[in-house]
C-alpha cells in the first residue's frame, strides 16, 4: 500500500518593515539649529571698533551700514537686519562713548545715543574762508588746519559749500568736519544740479556757481538777483567787462570796502575791472535763490545799476543816464 506524500512546507519569512529612523532626524536638524543659534549669538558678541563719534545719514537702516562701512567699520548687511529688529538708528552724529564693542552693544547703542552739538550757520554770500575761521572760533579748532584740509581736498578754493545751518558734534576734529562738510555740500550740489536743470556736469555747474556768487554779492535782496543777473549776463554777451566790486569781495576780503586802491592792486581774476568775463572761481558760497536767478534771469537790455538812497538798485541801459544816477545817488 502506497502512503500518500505529505508535502512540508517552510513557513514563510515575516519581513517586518523599518520604521524611519524619526529620531535620527529630528537630532540632526536639532544639531543644525542649535549650530546657527550659537553661531548667531557668537557673531553677536564679535568686535566691532569704530570712531567714537560716528556720521549716521537720513534713509533706511540699509543706508547706514553701507555708510557706515564706507567709513571703514566692520559691519555687514546682515547688520542691518539686527539693527531694524533693535529699533531706528539715530540720525546725525550718534557719540559711542567708547571706541570699542561688542556687536550687539555696537547696533544698540545706534538706536539710543546721540551726540551733544553746535548750531553752525553758513550764511549765503559768505566765503569759505570767513567761514573756516568761523568753524574754529566756534568749536575751539585749529584755524590753519582747517584751511590746510579743505585746500588738500577740495580744488575748486571757494563756492563748494551750501549755505545751511550744520549740526556739528562738540568732539569732532579738522578732518573730520571738513570732510562731513564737503560730503554733505558736493551731494547737495549734484541734487541740485538735477533738479534745476536736469543733469549734473561738474565744469557746467561750476559755471553756473561762479554766476550765481556774483549776484549773490551784487544783489540787495532776493527780489532782486534776477535783475542783477540780468545785467550780467547783457555785459558778458556784449565781451564789457563786468566792473563790479562784489567780485573783489572773495575770501578774507569778504566784508571788506573795494577802493581804488585796491582795484589798481588786485591781479587775481576776481578784479573784473582789469579781467573780462567771470572769475576763475565762484567768488562766495551760493543760495539757492541765487543759482535760480543765473539759470533765470530777468529779461531786459540792462547794462548798469547803481543802489540808490532806499538801498534798491537803480538800473539804466545808457551810460549817460548811469552817471546821472550815480550823481543822484551820492547828493
Amino acid at each position: 500500500m502506497v502512503k500518500p506524500s505529505i508535502k512540508t512546507t517552510k513557513p514563510k519569512k515575516v519581513i517586518k518593515k523599518r520604521k524611519p529612523k524619526k529620531v535620527s532626524s529630528f537630532k540632526w536638524i536639532f544639531l543644525i539649529i542649535l549650530i546657527i543659534i550659537l553661531s548667531f549669538i557668537a557673531y553677536l558678541f564679535t568686535s566691532v571698533t569704530s570712531p567714537k563719534i560716528v556720521y549716521i545719514p537720513q534713509g533706511s537702516v540699509f543706508k547706514s551700514i553701507a555708510h557706515l562701512q564706507a567709513e571703514g567699520v566692520d559691519v555687514y548687511k546682515a547688520d542691518a537686519i539686527i539693527l531694524r529688529l533693535l529699533g531706528k538708528p539715530q540720525q546725525g552724529w550718534v557719540d559711542l562713548k567708547n571706541e570699542k564693542h561688542t556687536r550687539i552693544e555696537f547696533l544698540y547703542r545706534l538706536t539710543t545715543a546721540k551726540a551733544a552739538t553746535h548750531e553752525v550757520r553758513l550764511i549765503p554770500g559768505e566765503t569759505t574762508t570767513v567761514f573756516l575761521d568761523q568753524l574754529s572760533q566756534q568749536l575751539s579748532l585749529d584755524s590753519k588746519k582747517l584751511h590746510a584740509l579743505y585746500k588738500e581736498s577740495e580744488k575748486i578754493s571757494e563756492g563748494m559749500f551750501v549755505p545751511d545751518t550744520y549740526s556739528i558734534p562738540k568732539e569732532i576734529d579738522e578732518e573730520q568736519i571738513i570732510k562731513f562738510l564737503l560730503e554733505r555740500s558736493t551731494q547737495k550740489q549734484k541734487e541740485l544740479s538735477i533738479k534745476l536743470t536736469g543733469s549734473y556736469d561738474e565744469e557746467k555747474w561750476l559755471h553756473i556757481v561762479t554766476l550765481a556768487s556774483v549776484i549773490q554779492k551784487e544783489a540787495a535782496s532776493v527780489a532782486d538777483m534776477p535783475m542783477v543777473s540780468s545785467v550780467i549776463q547783457n555785459r558778458l554777451a556784449k565781451n564789457m567787462r563786468l566792473q563790479m566790486d562784489g567780485t573783489l569781495n572773495y575770501g578774507k576780503y569778504s566784508h571788506q570796502k573795494v577802493t581804488a586802491a585796491r582795484i589798481r592792486s588786485d591781479e587775481t581774476s576776481y578784479n573784473t575791472y582789469k579781467h573780462r568775463g567771470l572769475p576763475e572761481f565762484p567768488i562766495c558760497n551760493v543760495s539757492k535763490e541765487a543759482l535760480l536767478a543765473a539759470l533765470h534771469p530777468k529779461q531786459t537790455d540792462f547794462l548798469y545799476f547803481v543802489r540808490g538812497k532806499d538801498g534798491e538798485h537803480i538800473y539804466s541801459s545808457y551810460f549817460s543816464t548811469h552817471h546821472k544816477n550815480i550823481v543822484n545817488a551820492t547828493k
